[in-house]
């Protein structure tokens, strides 16, 4: 009780998250009378960052700061208005379906979001699109980052639960077109029962073949990605190093990208990585420590008292992930979390693949509900909009979410089918 007390009370008075768990550690080691541990810390914290899969991380962020930089965003949302800008609503079809292709491009719903709020909600105000309707699109479309592969919180989880990175990415792919087409439905709906939303655009065929040219060839990055784990030519981690030489050249071939911009590349690349593996080094010391007084076995006992069902379980997850999304990010939510949970997962034959796409999920929802949701502040900031508003025209999109979320919950063949079926060849 006072490690917790002593966790969320350094939280709320804004110490770094790496400070706060590494302070709830000692805390616990204290009144627990676990001296005995304090030399071996160095050891624990040194001996997390020693994985292999955790070389994905800066190899996916450079992916997504070369694509900023590069300008390859505007390229898809270019593509994206061809194929389904002459709808009505067709702005919004497109600001989705960006979405989703840029997903398996970035991996991160916070970058994404923050990509696309720059660009797509003053394109969509300008088509005479409601302002906090564009925002609550763009903010909801963003949730496919960590989600469609390659994401960088399926590596994440994957450290921390010891599961294989390349089933992980390839379980996210249809429970992430589920999303999409969730998402679709909600737009589809707010034009025909709603108030209705503005006309398309048509664009000339000459210029339409153009863009498609154009537009299509960021695409190879993410089927590069995916074809090449799935048909096991690459590991993850090989195939972030292919998606960062083919996203560089891209770069220098849009001539987007100069050779005295990639310092600052890749010094924002480091910045985030060394933050990242900050937080699963700190948190492995709380875990390590967590499990050497037999927290884990005592999680498994309370759980199992209050169901055996794995289903139920799951929703118990969905809602403890949800709440404390509200507050920390998703990375660390997973990374404090996970480990305490696996030990349940395994007791009822949860498949490991299933909850790290039902974690990673409820988690990412976070992004996006008060009090914290830093998803909807760069949306409010991009685009001058109030909480209020945005959050409110928010919501059936984020209803969509969850119940493909409880669908997802419900029915594990949703993520495991996939990888099962590749495994399988």
């Amino acid at each position: 009780m006072i490690t917790l007390i002593v966790f969320f009370g350094l939280l709320f008075a804004g110490l770094p998250i790496v400070g706060t768990i590494l302070v709830g550690a000692l805390t616990f080691m204290l009144t627990n009378d676990l001296s005995v541990l304090y030399d071996s810390i160095p050891i624990q914290f040194y001996g997390a960052l020693e994985i292999n899969s955790l070389l994905a991380i800066p190899l996916f962020l450079l992916v997504g700061e070369i694509m900023n930089k590069a300008g390859l965003t505007q390229r898809l949302i270019a593509v994206a208005e061809v194929l389904v800008g002459s709808m009505k609503g067709g702005l919004a079809y497109a600001n989705l379906f960006t979405n989703a292709m840029a997903a398996s491009i970035l991996g991160s719903a916070v970058a994404q979001i923050g990509v696309m709020s720059k660009v797509m909600i003053p394109a969509m105000e300008r088509m005479g699109y409601n302002r906090a309707f564009s925002g609550a699109v763009t903010v909801s479309a963003g949730l496919l980052g960590p989600i469609i592969p390659p994401s960088m919180l399926m590596i994440i989880y994957g450290v921390v639960a010891v599961q294989p990175i390349a089933p992980l990415f390839i379980a996210g792919i249809v429970p992430g077109m589920l999303i999409v087409v969730a998402l679709a439905l909600v737009i589809f709906a707010h034009n025909f029962f709603g108030p209705g939303l503005p006309a398309g655009t048509r664009s000339g065929r000459s210029a339409s073949v153009k863009v498609l040219l154009e537009g299509l060839v960021p695409a190879v990055i993410p089927v590069v990605v995916i074809a090449g784990i799935m048909l096991g030519v690459m590991t993850p981690t090989e195939s972030g190093a292919v998606a960062s030489i083919i996203s560089l050249l891209l770069g220098f071939v849009y001539r987007e990208i100069k050779v005295r911009d990639l310092g600052r590349i890749l010094l924002d690349v480091a910045t985030n990585t060394a933050t990242i593996t900050g937080l699963i080094a700190a948190a492995s010391v709380l875990s390590w420590v967590l499990a050497f007084q037999g927290v884990p076995d005592l999680v498994v006992a309370y759980m199992q008292g209050l169901t055996d069902s794995p289903f139920v379980f799951l929703l118990l997850v969905i809602f403890m992930m949800l709440i404390l999304g509200m507050f920390l990010e998703s990375i660390s939510v997973l990374i404090v979390t996970v480990p305490l949970l696996m030990p349940v997962v395994t007791t009822l034959g949860i498949d490991p693949i299933h909850f790290g796409v039902v974690c990673t999920l409820a988690t990412v929802i976070g992004l996006v509900t008060p009090p914290v949701g830093p998803g909807l502040y760069i949306a409010m900031v991009q685009a001058d909009i109030r909480m209020g508003a945005l959050f409110k025209a928010t919501i059936p999109f984020l209803a969509a979410v969850m119940l493909v979320l409880a669908l997802i919950a419900a029915v594990p063949g949703l993520s495991t089918w996939l990888p099962a079926l590749m495994s399988s060849k």
